[in-house]
């Protein structure tokens, strides 16, 4: 197989969990489009949700080309297969794509899910031989260091934040076209927080660790989420808009953002409360505070997947704001009841836990991203390498 042919894929998704299997998948087909010249299709096994992510995108049409990428509806039928098949997150092939795949010897990637975890390096690019047919997949791990697949990085994304960052004009245009009512100086003489988690997060504890600081805090919360304002921000009054208001805390929900609008949003604000893979890997890139919140999952498993980030993400972090950003995290994420004064201490250690997140932000940078090492795994399995 020559290497114009590796530069053909297909890529299948399957949306569960809230738009952010589309996320990552969509990112990583630009990427490979556009940085790597690559013919991408993107199959979609629910389009209108797909919609939400890629808004260029016309639900009602089974193929269409947008930025680069051939996106389609899930195949039915058999069709001829790319050189290189990605499933992601073990979201199953169809049985007539399958078996053409034996035809045209395509390479069968899985794309996992980001687990910082040390088992990770060890099953990251194993060979999974499937009983059905005589045909191998391979798992592709992302992960934290250096023997795992990498965190999805664009190119120039880091280039893009640092100039962001130095451009009043545009952050204050992001902030205007967000639509917000309190008025600009209220915005930027805040505490500034965006807040994007499950039905699970321990909201009443975070609120109330915030009013004990003596400054006013702006919370940007999904305004699709408004049916959850009376149960997550009980006692708050109607501010300007669709604000809400209580004490020093102004609660404004804000539209469902495009991919470089929330990450606009992320280098804006000085702590962000991510959930899931896409928003934590890009909180991760932002350089800033963040708390995250693994999927829920039975028998406290999330738990264990939380720590085993936190020991490698503090390894470098002074001995008090690791505890303290441990303390945080368990008290965003567990069922226990916490102090809300660990909230009130991190928003106030927000400076050194910023120079943290941006050390941590610049020192990942310096490996290989995730597509590169797919790209380089890909290239191996044609050479026998694997």
């Amino acid at each position: 197989m020559n290497k114009t042919a590796l530069q053909t894929w297909d890529v299948f998704c399957k949306i569960v969990d809230n738009h952010g299997d589309i996320g990552v998948c969509w990112r990583l087909c630009q990427q490979l489009a556009n940085e790597h010249a690559s013919r991408v299709r993107l199959f979609i096994d629910d389009m209108p949700a797909a919609a939400h992510i890629v808004p260029q995108l016309n639900p009602k049409l089974a193929q269409q080309d947008i930025a680069g990428v051939t996106v389609c509806t899930w195949p039915n039928e058999a069709i001829m297969p790319a050189a290189t098949v990605l499933e992601t997150f073990s979201c199953g092939l169809p049985l007539a794509y399958l078996e053409k795949m034996l035809t045209q010897q395509s390479h069968w990637i899985n794309l996992d899910y980001l687990s910082a975890e040390d088992w990770v390096a060890d099953f990251h690019g194993k060979p999974s031989p499937q009983a059905q047919l005589p045909i191998t997949k391979h798992f592709f791990f992302p992960g934290f260091e250096i023997h795992t697949g990498g965190l999805l990085r664009e190119r120039d994304l880091i280039a893009k934040r640092i100039a962001y960052s130095k451009d009043a004009q545009a952050q204050s245009q992001f902030w205007q076209a967000l639509g917000c009512e309190q008025g600009m100086a209220a915005i930027e003489n805040s505490l500034k927080i965006s807040l994007f988690c499950y039905p699970q997060a321990n909201v009443p504890c975070l609120l109330a660790g915030l009013q004990s600081l003596d400054q006013a805090v702006t919370l940007f919360f999904p305004a699709s989420l408004l049916h959850s304002t009376a149960e997550l921000f009980p006692d708050f009054a109607r501010g300007a808009g669709l604000s809400l208001k209580k004490q020093n805390i102004t609660v404004q929900p804000i539209p469902f953002l495009s991919q470089a609008n929330y990450d606009r949003l992320l280098w804006s604000c000085d702590c962000n409360f991510v959930r899931g893979e896409d928003s934590w890997v890009r909180a991760i890139w932002a350089g800033q505070a963040f708390i995250w919140q693994p999927y829920i999952q039975e028998e406290g498993t999330h738990l264990k997947k939380m720590q085993a980030f936190l020991d490698r993400y503090s390894q470098q972090a002074s001995p008090e704001l690791s505890t303290l950003l441990t303390a945080a995290h368990y008290a965003w994420s567990d069922a226990q009841a916490h102090d809300s004064k660990i909230f009130t201490e991190l928003m106030q250690a927000l400076s050194l836990a910023k120079q943290h997140a941006l050390a941590e932000a610049n020192r990942l940078a310096k490996q290989p991203d995730l597509l590169s090492k797919l790209l380089s795994f890909n290239e191996k399995l044609t050479e026998n390498k694997v």
